[in-house]
């Protein structure tokens, strides 16, 4: 009887070849050779805990063998392996009649693969994106790094792919869902690297992901769904707990159409669509999320710091043989004035290993920053998120007081900063100067570069645009984080502000079935409803509401 058997923790040196593994694998599960079919890479780490040691690869392989179930289960009962049992991914189709296409709003991961799902099994959507697609998007995000100009419609959060397509591609999730096996071989199917498969940090790098997202929408409307760019949802109209009309405007021309079910996927800075639900009746609570800077450090430190020695190592053809460091990092301390069981965190969120920093902003007036990384990862700068916790408490309780937060920091970015240019140039300032409070005769970066805007920058007080409870939480961050890697905190750090858009402050309720409280036939779903946090859990949310939704409504005839 064949079985798959995934076998973990094999753990050896930096020089080992991938059949070492398969071979640890097979001796550990005592497989005779008539037992051994074949073995594949499941994932592959690096651990480099202990900086006096040399690091090492840590192996999960994927064995098929020929044994009975019994003996199977008796191989299994160590931590380290496990037999391998997938389900298919096949959907339950209901019986409630469709008389419009299902609306997909948001053509990020969620939208995506919501989309994709439904054109797949006959239901033909209709997506809607606020933002261009992927040629005018590039297009956009580049002339706003070059100029400052920027497109309030098509950015580095609106468009093709979601905001998440201008970051690292990074896969990591931290949900435990078999689902998200599926939407990294998606990914793969649509040109991503196959080697995201068994990397224990899958990445995609951005310009591997543009053109992974170009093929996912020209497989959609290859099945006979259709997708409009620069198209906003501005309105709906409800009757009788239900949806039945949704105004769309491209262009500044405003169009209406029936609608029997919304997978509502706008992303974590759909502002204006957060203020037309509340005006439809829908329900909005707050939710915690977290704000912060970007944190810029020369790539070969954090790689010296991670690895040693070996941080130089190279095969035979010169090749390096250790990837980019990267690191996660996060610190908790409990708070007085908020409830007993809640520690404020400070963390590292998108670490873009060999990255620069992007200007992210969405809103006129308003400084954003985010982290992006190429898929060969080879720039000269580290950079990450150091995000602090929020809490609805912190900022007044309401849905509303959250957004008020982001924006009056963004703002507070904008103002500082700006020369008179309004080029949404960024607020930077090394940490020696942030840690010692300082509020003018500040140090210019010399050592590390800020590669916002390719330069285009103030230097400034950090101190002043963030709240005290942020700034002494970094404060005590860096200093922790010093101690975890070496030179984390070296005073010629860079930090640039502000990173607002870690995670949307607001949910949208949902039910059993996945609908809004207002509408039963309207799914929210990803990181803007407050379900999601990535990439790709952002897809597996997408994944499973359309499953539901496929699971009430019928095919399209």
């Amino acid at each position: 009887m064949k079985q798959q058997i995934i076998v973990k923790n094999i753990k050896l040196p930096l020089t080992a070849c991938v059949e070492e593994a398969y071979a640890a694998a097979k001796h550990r599960l005592a497989l005779t050779d008539s037992e051994y079919i074949s073995a594949a890479l499941h994932k592959r780490s690096i651990d480099a805990r202990r900086r006096s040691d040399v690091p090492m690869f840590v192996y999960s392989v994927t064995v098929e063998c020929d044994i009975g179930s019994k003996k199977a289960a008796k191989l299994t009962k160590t931590a380290d392996t496990e037999i391998v049992h997938r389900e298919p991914l096949t959907p339950k189709y209901g019986t409630r009649p469709l008389t419009s296409r299902p609306l997909v709003v948001g053509f990020g991961p969620a939208g995506m693969f919501a989309a994709l799902m439904l054109a797949e099994h006959g239901y033909r959507p209709l997506v809607i994106e606020r933002g261009g697609d992927i040629k005018s998007r590039s297009a956009a995000v580049n002339e706003f790094i070059r100029t400052g100009r920027l497109n309030t419609s098509t950015n580095i959060q609106f468009g093709a792919g979601g905001a998440g397509t201008f970051s690292d591609g990074k896969l990591v999730t931290r949900i435990n869902d078999p689902r998200c096996t599926y939407v990294l071989e998606r990914f793969v199917e649509f040109g991503a690297p196959e080697e995201i498969l068994w990397l224990a940090k899958p990445h995609v790098g951005t310009d591997r992901l543009l053109s992974v997202v170009e093929g996912m929408a020209e497989r959609i409307r290859a099945l006979g769904g259709e997708i409009r760019f620069d198209t906003q949802l501005t309105d709906l109209t409800l009757e009788n707990g239900q949806v039945t009309s949704a105004e769309l405007t491209s262009h500044n021309v405003r169009d209406h159409t029936q609608c029997s079910a919304v997978i509502l996927a706008v992303g974590h800075s759909a502002r204006d669509t957060y203020d037309m639900l509340a005006a439809r009746g829908f329900v909005l609570i707050p939710k915690p999320f977290s704000v912060g800077v970007r944190a810029e450090h020369l790539q070969c430190d954090i790689d010296a710091a991670l690895y040693g020695d070996a941080a130089g190592l190279t095969d035979k053809n010169g090749r390096r043989i250790l990837p980019p460091g990267e690191y996660s990092l996060s610190w908790r301390e409990p708070q007085s004035g908020l409830r007993s069981d809640t520690a404020r965190g400070v963390y590292s969120f998108c670490m873009c290993p060999g990255g620069e920093v992007m200007a992210s902003a969405s809103e006129e007036g308003g400084v954003v920053t985010n982290g992006m990384s190429r898929y060969a990862r080879n720039g000269v700068n580290a950079n990450a998120a150091i995000a602090v916790s929020v809490f609805p408490e912190d900022v007044g309780g309401t849905w509303q007081d959250g957004v008020v937060f982001q924006r009056r920091l963004e703002r507070a970015a904008y103002n500082a900063a700006d020369t008179g240019e309004h080029d949404y140039r960024a607020p930077v300032e090394t940490l020696g100067d942030f840690l010692d409070g300082k509020t003018s005769h500040f140090t210019e970066p010399s050592r590390v570069k800020p590669t916002y805007r390719n330069g285009v920058y103030t230097l400034c007080d950090l101190s002043s645009i963030l709240p005290g409870f942020v700034t002494d939480m970094l404060r005590k961050g860096f200093g922790n984080f010093g101690r975890k890697i070496k030179g984390f905190d070296a005073r010629d750090t860079v930090l640039t502000g502000v990173e607002t858009r870690t995670s949307s402050p607001v949910r949208i309720p949902r039910g059993e079935e996945l609908t809004a409280s207002a509408a039963n036939n309207l799914y929210p779903c990803g990181e803007g409803a407050g379900y999601a946090g990535g990439i790709t859990s952002a897809a597996v949310d997408g994944i499973n509401t359309a499953m539901r939704l496929m699971s009430l409504w019928a095919p399209l005839e």
